[in-house]
């Protein structure tokens, strides 16, 4: 016999059972329920609890309630093909979290209704879960259906494998569906605001689903459903399937040409439109996403699977292939950066991490762990990398599974940069410390960032000793002559950039140089386009003398070419006239553009499903009018659709500006985007985030 869902989670029965104890009304008791395990938004339409932890359901009878002394209340809870069978216990005793149990208390037998406290085995599997009831008697069994309910894993409980001590902690890396990604360059941070949306309508059932249709569910579904009660395999599950490389996974990458037919990935900023859509279009990948936007997305499922999670951020993170923790990278005599090594360094990586217990190599490797599913290279023959120990990372522990090797040469390789003339080396650098300066995720309970770099690098010693067992590159002799290159400031957009080059003379000799800067635009993962300043000049020095070189590149020499996420990759060759020895130094940056003004009339938190205004706008602050002015406003579950407006002349001083007007169907943090761009520029000259908090009255 099945039942109706109603929309206070009870389940009405129909029908008649020949004058037996007919069932009927089934109440879940969601709000007590949702309250107790920590749930509560995660969905409007189903029960959702967390295993090792009792919760409760009432039974209506039409007639006199359950007897407990001559009759059996059989309950059984179905996960695909896996079932079990609970007997109804009439007890005063708490149940056993280590099992299956129902119990019936004494104060919770009434004249006709029962309520039962149900537990699950707190190594249940992660799913949505069928609920039957069985009656038996002497001479009848009666069988109800009585609904669904999705089960968890639970943090706060102490033996569980994802079990988190700190309250604060949980309420950031479980409960918290704001969160802050770090990217730019290690000069000069950015913070991208993100919304988990976990609480947003349709998320917990994407994150479902993409359970039900992994490779690993099509391959064996019972062995599936039985190893979900690790967090270690789900956390390879989800990773692989947030990528859509080797499976229906949620996302398609791209890195560079045209984003024609999806969104750019510098476009999103919450994971809940992106899991809704691939869910309503039947597991279609959905374009496009970069490293952000795939860490941050599992991070989305992680918590709603329940284990806890956070976004982090390698500054100058390098991808080595080969495991040999050094990466070449190939300049021009001219100091031009070729794109001629298969492995490479980005400005800025993003994984995440998820907090966990791994039984599988001892208590030292429990807490954090990077799960990495941007696709970069197969592990165990698919796109996924972790779990990976951050411990074994730290401990140089490289046989530790998951893919530690990878993720340590992430933060630890070497920078071999070899300048090159005439297919011919000519000069050769060895930077140790540029890879891994920075490594940052979000505060606790703040924006802010922490920098968890003593979490992944032991002491210089360590690491340099690990280098040396892998058979990576032997130091280098002091040079006679050092060289090195800094900016001045960070520059913002429309002002010069001011450069110093130092050189030292360590000989007994004076010297004649050639000095050859060269400046190039770049993605932060790819290698730099051609240049678009050089300077040349010869300089002496004289022995023991350090020389201080200025340059300035003005705004006109870079207006056409930089602007929004671009990053500038500067180099200096500094020749020896008479030996022809050459010595390198490069630094790489981002300019900060100018700022978008969001303001919400009456404040940044607004009252859900009512109308709130918001005016957007820019000022021009360059010293040229701009063409083709273009102000763009759009925010998921505040804004129907994007807004725009346009000037055909912006001139210095001058205001573009939009007024919208916002209503959030959901509560919740919402973020409004706004962008700026204009015809003389090629990609967005500003971006800019606003946070909106939306409550229920």
């Amino acid at each position: 016999m099945d039942c109706m869902q109603q929309e206070t989670y009870n389940y009405d029965f129909s029908g008649t059972d020949n004058g037996h104890h007919r069932l009927r009304l089934v109440n879940f008791e969601v709000q007590a329920n949702h309250t107790s395990h920590e749930t509560q938004g995660l969905s409007n339409i189903r029960l959702v609890v967390r295993r090792g932890k009792p919760f409760k359901l009432t039974l209506l009878f039409h007639s006199q309630a359950w007897d407990p002394h001559t009759e059996g209340l059989v309950l059984e809870v179905c996960l695909g093909d896996l079932s079990e069978k609970i007997p109804v216990q009439f007890s005063s005793e708490w149940s056993n979290p280590q099992r299956w149990s129902a119990t019936v208390y004494p104060e919770n037998l009434q004249p006709q209704s029962v309520t039962i406290h149900i537990c699950s085995p707190v190594l249940s599997s992660v799913g949505l879960y069928d609920l039957l009831i069985h009656i038996n008697t002497l001479k009848h069994r009666l069988s109800y259906t009585l609904g669904r309910f999705v089960l968890l894993c639970n943090p706060w409980l102490k033996d569980d494998p994802v079990y988190m001590p700190l309250d604060d902690h949980l309420q950031e890396y479980i409960k918290n569906d704001y969160g802050v990604v770090y990217t730019g360059t290690n000069s000069n941070i950015c913070r991208r605001p993100w919304v988990f949306g976990q609480y947003e309508p349709g998320v917990l059932e994407a994150c479902l689903k993409l359970l039900q249709v992994s490779p690993q569910h099509f391959r064996d579904s019972l062995k599936d459903y039985s190893l979900r009660a690790d967090p270690v395999y789900l956390s390879r599950v989800v990773c692989a399937m947030v990528n859509c490389n080797d499976d229906l996974g949620i996302l398609e990458g791209k890195w560079q040409g045209s984003y024609k037919g999806g969104v750019r990935p510098t476009d999103w900023s919450g994971s809940a439109d992106i899991l809704r859509r691939w869910f309503s279009s039947n597991c279609i990948p959905v374009r496009y996403g970069q490293c952000w936007v795939y860490a941050s997305v599992l991070c989305t499922v992680m918590r709603v699977l329940g284990v806890p999670s956070r976004v982090v951020t390698v500054f100058n993170a390098a991808h080595d292939s080969d495991g040999s923790l050094k990466v070449e990278e190939y300049y021009t005599s001219r100091g031009e950066k070729l794109g001629l090594s298969k492995d490479s360094i980005w400005n800025f990586h993003v994984w995440a991490e998820c907090w966990m217990r791994r039984p599988d190599l001892g208590a030292g490797f429990d807490g954090w762990q990077v799960v990495d599913p941007t696709p970069q290279e197969k592990s165990a023959g698919i796109f996924c990398c972790g779990p990976c120990p951050v411990t074994a990372v730290q401990q140089h522990c490289l046989g530790a599974p998951y893919d530690t090797p990878f993720i340590y040469a992430s933060v630890n390789a070497d920078i071999i940069r070899l300048i090159v003339r005439d297919g011919l080396v000519v000069g050769r650098t060895v930077d140790t410390d540029w890879v891994g300066q920075l490594i940052y995720t979000k505060k606790v309970g703040s924006d802010n960032p922490v920098n968890l770099i003593h979490n992944y690098k032991g002491t210089k010693e360590q690491t340099e000793a690990v280098k040396i067992t892998m058979k990576t590159i032997p130091g280098q002799m002091s040079p006679s002559l050092e060289v090195t290159l800094t900016m001045d400031r960070v520059p913002s957009l429309g002002d010069s950039i001011h450069m110093c080059v130092t050189v030292t003379n360590r000989s007994n000799s004076p010297r004649v140089l050639m000095e050859l800067v060269n400046a190039q635009l770049k993605e932060y993962n790819s290698t730099p386009q051609g240049s678009f300043w050089k300077v040349h000049k010869k300089v002496h020095i004289q022995p023991h003398e350090v020389l201080t070189l200025h340059h300035i590149i003005p705004h006109s020499e870079y207006d056409t070419v930089l602007a929004g996420d671009d990053i500038v990759n500067l180099a200096v060759v500094i020749k020896d006239v008479m030996t022809n020895k050459r010595v390198l130094a490069t630094q790489e940056f981002n300019v900060n553009p100018p700022q978008i003004t969001i303001e919400i009339e009456g404040g940044d938190s607004i009252q859900m499903k009512k109308k709130h205004t918001a005016l957007v706008s820019f000022t021009n602050q360059f010293i040229k009018p701009l063409t083709g002015a273009l102000l763009t406003v759009e925010g998921f579950g505040l804004l129907q659709s994007k807004q725009e407006s346009r000037l055909v002349l912006l001139q210095p001083g001058e205001k573009i500006e939009k007024k919208v007007s916002i209503v959030a169907s959901s509560p919740g943090t919402k973020l409004l985007l706004a962008t700026f761009s204009h015809s003389k520029c090629p990609t967005i000259v500003s971006r800019s985030f606003h946070k909106v908090s939306v409550t229920t009255v």
